[in-house]
């Protein structure tokens, strides 16, 4: 994990000779860069241009939280990586092939929503098969005749819910949503889901800067509701896997605990420091976590198969390939 600094405290970061410093309470932390890809800024803290310099000169990329855990923007250094014939050829895929590659993105979404749902329905969890058996069937079928895409994101928003709703037969009725809300989380399952969707899209973008992708040219979310749509498009797939197993795994050990862990509001509801840090300690040990992949006949990490994703969109974009987004079930 040697490769993600997270700052959840409130202080000042600047540059010392050539590693960081981080001063908070009165107090100097100093942090060597070597190792370091990504920084997480988790609250109020203050900068100055030459700290940037020393970071885009290290190529390590800027990521700031607001208060309530969203996403506030991130700092790019230049381009470290470009190529004008996959730009071209990018946005020529988004004119050609944008349904066929948003296609495979919300089939990959319901493949890895099944496979998750059936660990729980091999522990006798029965009813999560009506789930399962409508992603297999009516979903797929929807999908794969889908005409344009606002009948696809139809289809992806109606998988997600039918998900969510699964949650209740097997978390403990504190974790239960009644529905998704996001801007601000309205209860704990919300404000994990929320958190944890953003440490990926954060991590998505930080795997695309280190190819040649064009991070604003995306295939399933439209490229002009943000600059890294892109990342939206390739961390989908990767949220049951990394997102919920992970806030599954969290309940169900009673790691987190809505007494102890949130901060409750009127008509809002948060992770606090203690449930932050104990979260992003399960989320970075998951996305480290490695399986067989079955294709190279080794083991890789989850943060590698993000990136192995990456390489299968240029392939496709330059080579004409299918698409096949990562697929829990098959290792690939």
């Amino acid at each position: 994990m040697g490769s993600t600094k997270y700052l959840a405290s409130m202080g000042e970061l600047s540059r010392k000779d050539n590693s960081l410093c981080f001063r908070k309470e009165g107090k100097n932390i100093y942090i060597a860069v070597e190792n370091i890809k990504e920084l997480y800024c988790l609250n109020e803290i203050s900068i100055n241009s030459k700290l940037l310099d020393f970071l885009s000169q290290k190529n390590i990329i800027l990521h700031f939280f607001n208060y309530y855990g969203g996403y506030s923007g991130t700092f790019y250094p230049r381009e470290k990586y470009q190529s004008g014939k996959l730009l071209v050829k990018q946005v020529k895929a988004f004119e050609e092939k944008r349904l066929d590659i948003a296609k495979a993105i919300v089939m990959g979404i319901g493949k890895n929503i099944a496979e998750v749902l059936y660990h729980y329905y091999k522990h006798d969890k029965k009813e999560v098969k009506e789930t399962i058996d409508w992603i297999k069937s009516y979903f797929a079928e929807r999908v794969d005749e889908a005409k344009d895409i606002p009948e696809l994101m139809s289809y992806e928003g109606e998988v997600w819910s039918r998900f969510y709703n699964s949650f209740q037969y097997f978390l403990p009725e504190d974790f239960v949503m009644n529905k998704r809300v996001k801007r601000p989380p309205d209860n704990p399952m919300n404000a994990m889901i929320s958190f944890g969707n953003t440490l990926l899209y954060t991590k998505t973008v930080s795997t695309i800067y280190q190819t040649h992708l064009d991070q604003r040219i995306s295939f399933l979310h439209e490229p002009a509701e943000r600059r890294f749509s892109l990342s939206l498009d390739l961390s989908e797939v990767f949220k049951p896997i990394l997102v919920e197993r992970t806030i599954f795994d969290l309940v169900n050990n009673k790691r987190i605990q809505v007494e102890k862990h949130f901060d409750k509001k009127v008509n809002y509801c948060l992770l606090n420091e203690e449930g932050r840090n104990i979260f992003i300690d399960a989320f970075e040990k998951r996305v480290e976590s490695t399986f067989q992949h079955k294709k190279l006949k080794r083991k890789v990490s989850y943060r590698t198969a993000i990136k192995l994703d990456c390489y299968k969109l240029i392939k496709c974009i330059l080579e004409n390939e299918e698409f096949q987004p990562f697929s829990i079930k098959e290792g690939i």
